[in-house]
């Protein structure tokens, strides 16, 4: 099959449209971050930038670190922007782009989010690193895809949707992280639980300002969830569509975040910039 223009839409010098970056630009371990700024937060740890560019909020910068190659790339907020990153990425390492057909061997990637979010559990501690063993998605991109979802992860999703109670124009969807990254990125100071994806920051995440919410307490209900040991431990807005969408690929994908609010505790950071550093040196060094 060749894809025709209008749905691989490359720009004039033959780069993926919104990134506006080409296959030799990029490494194959990518750290994602929503913030622009915070992409050159991770290059300042490289030995050496071999690329750097910016296209609307998505900035790249490959280079090495340690003598290992690793790209940074922001992706802006919302599972709307993972869906065209995914699909991005996905195309540079294994479409033939000048061609435009499909290559016969696929390229896995290595996709780590380095986020901020808010914690859901009265116990966890600002800045803490809050590590997603599973991402479910309050969202609805993964239903545009034909995505064959395992048991377990159909299983969490539909305990989460009976026992919160979700309005019925939601449907949750569940989505595991990469055992291999996991595995990586454990340690004593992580907490390690299910992330909930939303697809905004104020009502969906039940907060309520002067528009009200749908879901008043959905943050309590998240609180006292729990599927086979594994209990929801954090709100944030990308986990759902990487790790669905990604997976589906062929591609190893995780989150770790930063908590910048505890939402029991009705805390939020006073400042984070030193935490977020030691988090982005934290991952670096366990790639």
């Amino acid at each position: 099959m060749k894809y025709p223009a209008s749905e691989l839409v490359l720009d004039s010098k033959g780069n993926v449209y919104h990134l506006g970056i080409s296959p030799e630009n990029l490494a194959h371990d990518i750290l994602l971050v929503g913030d622009q700024d915070r992409v050159s937060a991770i290059s300042a740890f490289f030995d050496e930038i071999t690329h750097q560019s910016k296209h609307r909020e998505f900035v790249c910068h490959t280079g090495t670190y340690k003598g290992k190659q690793i790209t940074a790339l922001s992706t802006g907020i919302g599972t709307d922007n993972i869906d065209i990153v995914i699909n991005e990425l996905d195309a540079l390492v294994n479409i033939d782009l000048k061609n435009r057909i499909n290559k016969t061997e696929t390229t896995p990637l290595n996709l780590i989010r380095i986020g901020t979010c808010g914690i859901l559990q009265a116990d966890i501690d600002v800045h803490s690193y809050i590590l997603s063993s599973h991402a479910i998605g309050i969202d609805n991109v993964a239903h545009f895809y034909p995505i064959a979802f395992n048991p377990e992860e159909k299983s969490i999703a539909g305990s989460l949707d009976s026992f919160v109670g979700f309005p019925e124009e939601i449907t949750p969807y569940c989505s595991k992280a990469s055992a291999m990254l996991l595995k990586k990125l454990e340690g004593e100071k992580v907490h390690t639980g299910i992330t909930v994806t939303s697809s905004g920051f104020y009502a969906p995440q039940g907060r309520s300002l002067r528009l009200g919410t749908r879901t008043a307490e959905i943050n309590e209900k998240l609180e006292e969830f729990s599927f086979e040991n594994h209990r929801v431990v954090n709100f944030e807005m990308e986990s759902s569509a990487l790790f669905a969408l990604g997976k589906a690929m062929g591609h190893e994908c995780i989150t770790i975040c930063l908590g910048i609010a505890n939402r029991p505790r009705m805390e939020f950071s006073k400042g984070y910039e030193q935490e977020m550093n030691a988090l982005i040196e934290y991952v670096l060094d366990r790639i």
